[in-house]
């Protein structure tokens, strides 16, 4: 069956799902779609001060592009979609896309992240078609060096979407990248908001996606992490996560890390994504590695695309390192140009 011809918003049954599996027998159930390049912050880690070239508009997958892809990763076992950035706000219409999803796909669960600058109002819609989560970007509760890492003044904004998220009962994630000069009363402040709130708090390495030189952030961020929050202790996950979870005495909240940089998730890696203009990425590090808005626009069948998916993802290299070894462009791009 034709999934873009079910009728009524009609899903393909997960249960009738052929598992996608890579050729390392990872299972792949997580799909992340970046649905804009464009971006109302300017964070130093993620792009220059100058911006990015934005991609035009008419080489944007459209967001009947995007549905129909999500369809086709429903028939593959995908149960789980992320709709990133870019700044996935910025774009007109996103509130509506997300609703689609939930209404016509109810069995996939559906996320956000977003840097929480033009989400507040939009709070009240996402609790009521039901949002599985909001992944929120905070890197720092000092206002002075919000302003100096993103370049904008918008601390007062975010800080509405968090506490707007929390009163209306959305499961939240703050992610909170650590840069070279992120001082330990940061973390310490940022690790207050987990103590008070349930929620998880995910520190991040630093990862080589700023569109300028790369340096690494110093120590290593776990040992850290144990220095400034004693007691922590690892908690046991039922499902595969891109972060370790860890629980301290008091907490009502987790706090976790990212280990992107040291690329210790590779080994259970579950997800494949999707840029802007649809390339699809069976990993973080790669250049991409199938361009589906030509198999979109050209009149490629469902089975064609996910044909083309299918083998992609059986050729996926081991880890992070391996990948970005075999690539020829050896330049760092924006993480606003592959989603996260």
């Amino acid at each position: 069956m034709r999934i873009d011809h079910l009728t009524n918003g009609g899903t393909a049954s997960t249960a009738a799902a052929t598992p996608l599996i890579d050729n390392h027998g990872r299972l792949i159930t997580y799909l992340r779609l970046a649905i804009t390049d464009r971006c109302n912050l300017r964070c130093r880690y993620c792009m220059p001060e100058q911006g990015v070239e934005p991609i035009a508009h008419d080489q944007t997958l459209s967001y009947e592009e995007l549905e129909r892809l999500v369809a086709i990763g429903l028939s593959m076992g995908i149960t789980k979609v992320r709709v990133t950035g870019g700044e996935p706000f910025v774009r007109r219409g996103c509130i509506d896309f997300l609703e689609r999803l939930k209404r016509r796909h109810p069995r996939i669960r559906v996320y956000v992240t977003t840097n929480g600058v033009a989400t507040a109002p939009y709070l009240p819609r996402l609790q009521e078609i039901g949002i599985d989560g909001i992944n929120l970007s905070l890197d720092t509760l000092d206002r002075a060096r919000f302003f100096a890492i993103t370049r904008r003044d918008r601390l007062d904004h975010v800080l509405a979407t968090f506490h707007g998220a929390l009163a209306r009962g959305i499961k939240l994630k703050i992610n909170s990248v650590v840069d070279e000069d992120t001082s330990d009363a940061e973390i310490v402040a940022l690790g207050d908001l987990a103590r008070g709130n349930p929620l998880d708090l995910r520190f991040i390495e630093k990862m080589p996606f700023s569109g300028s030189p790369f340096r690494p952030a110093g120590p290593v961020l776990y040992d850290r992490l144990q220095m400034l929050f004693p007691g922590l202790s690892e908690i046991r996950q039922a499902e595969i996560a891109t972060a370790r979870r860890f629980g301290l005495p008091g907490f009502r909240g987790s706090i976790g890390i990212i280990q992107g940089q040291s690329r210790q998730f590779c080994a259970t890696c579950n997800k494949i994504r999707i840029t802007p203009p649809g390339m699809l990425k069976t990993c973080l590090y790669d250049d991409g590695v199938l361009d589906l808005r030509a198999l979109l626009r050209c009149g490629a069948s469902d089975e064609a695309i996910s044909g083309a998916i299918r083998d992609c993802v059986g050729h996926r290299f081991a880890d992070g390192h391996e990948t970005e070894k075999s690539q020829q462009n050896h330049d760092d791009p924006s993480m606003a140009t592959i989603g996260g």
